[in-house]
Parts: C-alpha cells; structure tokens; sequence
C-alpha cells in the first residue's frame, strides 16, 4: 500500500495515452457546459422577458436530471459498456446543445437543458472511470488528469461563452453541439481497452452504497457546499452587472485559479495538514469569501475579486473529496461516483433557482448569505464522517 503511494506520486499525471487524453478532452467540455450559460444568463433574461429565478432554472433543470441521471449510468454502462455509454451520452449532448440554440422561450430552453444534463450524467459519470482503467500512475494521477479537465472547462467554459455571447446567447449552445463532436469522433477512435465492469450493477447499488458512512458524509458536505459554490456561480452574474464578455473574462480567472490549485494546490496541502485540517481549512476561507460577498453586493470590483479568488477554494476542495469518494467506500469506484454524485448534484440544482428567488423576495445580499450558512453546516456534515477518513491511507 504505501509503496504503491509513493509510486503515484513519482509518476507524472500528464504522461498519458491517447485513450486519456481523449476522454479528458471531452471532459473539458462536457465541463465547460456548466459554466458556459454564466455570461449569457442577463441576455437571455432580457431577450425572452424572464426573472432572475426562471433564468436560473437552465442551471436547475441540467443539474437536477443529472443528479437523478446518475442513478442509472452504472446500470447503464455494465450493460452496453463504459465506451458505448461515453458516446451516447456526448451524442444526446450534441442534440440538446443545438436544440437549446434553437430555442425561442425560456421553457424550451429549460427543457432541453434538462435533455443536456442526461447526457452530463451519463457522460461524467463514465469519464472518471474510464480515465481510471485506461490512464498510468494509479488513480491519483487519473484523478489529477480528471480534474485538470474540470478546471479547464469551467475556466474557458465561461471565456467562450461570453465571446460567442456577445454575438448572440444562441451562439453558445452550438459552440458545445459542435465542440461535442469533436469529443465523440475522438473518444469513438482512441478509446479502447476498457473492459465491461465483470458485474452488472443495479440500479439499487447507489443507494445501497450510500450505506457506507464515509461516503454518505462527503455527499452530504458537496450538496452543502454546492449551495455555496453555484449561488457564486448561477447568481453572481445578475450582481457583476457586466456585458456577456466582460462576465466570461471574470469566470475564467477563476477557472484558471481552480485548474491550478486542484491540479498543483490540492496534492502539497493534502499531504502537509492531511484531508480533513485541509477540508475544513477550505470550507471556513469559501464560507467567508460568501460573506464578504454578500456584505459588499454593492461594490462590483470587490465582487469580482471574491469571485476570482473563490476559484482557488474551490480548486482544493474538489480534488481532495473526488480522491475521498474514490478511496473511502469498499463499492466499485463507478457506482460510489455515482452515488456521490446524485447527492451533490441536488444541491447544485436547487441553489440556482433559490438564490434568484430569494433576491426577488428579500435583496441582493441574502442569497450570499444563505450560501455561506450551507458551507459552514457542510463542515458539520464532514465531521460525521471523520472515523471513515482517518482509516485512509494517502
């Protein structure tokens, strides 16, 4: 065991084959989805007569059907295979991309959302095993690799959408459709070697894994947390008051500080204060950057500071719970992804919508501060799992 530790971490994450690159390619954007409504949420609200609250429900509708998606993707991928389910699920991404662009009222565009985040679920949910059997240096390096990809996507996801937004809101749907299929055709000729898991998994595993404390602990600290990190998200744009362009350029500073601390950050602080001092540490600095965030609403300059530095927070503490969900439970890494995941996801559903709700009920401050209250209660929530954490080995 701790020799298979220290060769992970002599091994270098980015020496990799074709195969993982080309997963991780369409991980960048499948994750670059997420991010990339961000700049245009203002233009579609203005265009189609819409509330801040039923804007944000492009990001509930997408988070929330891949929340629920994820149930099934291990249900899935036993039986037609990690690869065939990566491809269909780019496939339904490319379809309800270009559907979305071709929207012409905010409930359409909802709906198909809702069809882009099957496709999420099914897609990354895969990725990460997939990039696990086919990528060297053990699971570490593939988590690295993995992560890598998240930060790049939510840092470039926002760049272009903010420079194809400012042309058009409808020009970011189909910059995804057609960056998709660049994903498909690669992932369809490099991606081979991986194996049908030797079991079939049921659709119940997830929730038979949710059994295990440690990784019940974690799901419920992410679906707290995602409170707090997609009020920053979905809801900071309506406070910015920025063009699209001007939006996109915030978010990809931030992205690129959340790239570099989960790829670079996250490994030397894990190993000098270990996972949970590091978890907490991160959860506290979040929690405060909410606040300061919701005390000064009015200032768009600190504002956009809080936000680029938040990436940096983020950045940290999503690699350090992704290899926590990954080592914790004795379940197959896909159905414990999978359970983690719908957990989380939940929460990263409902905060859009309330944090625009809540702005049109009380003021601009107090969707900030709910946030942060979520953070603080997720540090509760990751106590409970401590007697788990400190059996692992790192």
């Amino acid at each position: 065991m701790n020799s298979h530790a220290t060769n992970n971490k002599k091994a270098n994450p980015f020496h990799q084959p074709k195969a993982a690159y080309a997963v991780a390619f369409a991980c960048v954007v499948a994750f670059m989805g997420i991010g990339l409504v961000d700049p245009i949420l203002k233009s579609i609200g203005e265009e189609l007569h819409a509330t801040p609250s039923q804007v944000e429900l492009l990001f509930t509708s997408y988070m929330l059907v891949t929340g629920v998606a994820m149930l099934i993707t291990g249900f899935v991928s036993s039986r037609i295979g990690p690869k065939a389910t990566l491809l269909v699920g780019l496939l339904l991404i490319i379809v309800f991309a270009f559907l979305g662009g071709m929207s012409n009222t905010v409930g359409q565009i909802v709906g198909f959302r809702a069809g882009w985040g099957l496709g999420n679920a099914l897609f990354i949910s895969t990725a990460l095993a997939a990039i696990v059997s086919v990528a060297t240096g053990g699971s570490e390096s593939a988590i690295i690799l993995y992560e890598a990809a998240l930060g790049l996507g939510m840092s470039v996801g926002p760049l272009l959408g903010g420079t194809l937004g400012s042309i058009s809101w409808r020009g970011p749907f189909f910059g995804v459709s057609i960056l998709m299929a660049i994903g498909f055709i690669a992932i369809w000729i490099l991606l081979k070697g991986v194996p049908k898991p030797k079991q079939k998994t049921s659709i119940l595993d997830p929730f038979r894994a949710l059994k295990h404390g440690g990784l019940l602990s974690l799901g419920i600290t992410a679906l707290l947390y995602n409170f707090g990190f997609f009020t920053l998200l979905a809801y900071s744009p309506f406070v910015m008051d920025l063009t699209a362009i001007g939006t996109g350029y915030v978010f990809f500073f931030w992205g690129v500080l959340l790239a570099i601390t989960s790829v670079f950050v996250a490994p030397k602080l894990q190993a000098r204060f270990g996972l949970l001092k590091t978890l907490y540490g991160i959860l506290i600095l979040f929690a405060l950057d909410l606040l300061c965030m919701g005390l000064f609403t009015s200032s768009q300059n600190t504002v956009i500071f809080l936000i680029i530095i938040a990436g940096a927070f983020l950045g940290v503490n999503n690699t350090l719970i992704t290899t926590a969900v990954m080592e914790v439970s004795p379940v197959e890494r896909g159905v414990a992804s999978s359970a983690y995941s719908f957990v989380r996801f939940v929460g990263g559903a409902i905060a859009p919508w309330l944090a625009g709700k809540l702005s049109e009920v009380f003021n601009l401050h107090v969707p900030f501060y709910v946030g942060c209250a979520c953070v603080l209660v997720a540090m509760i929530a990751l106590t409970f799992g401590k007697p788990y954490f400190e059996k692992m080995e790192y």
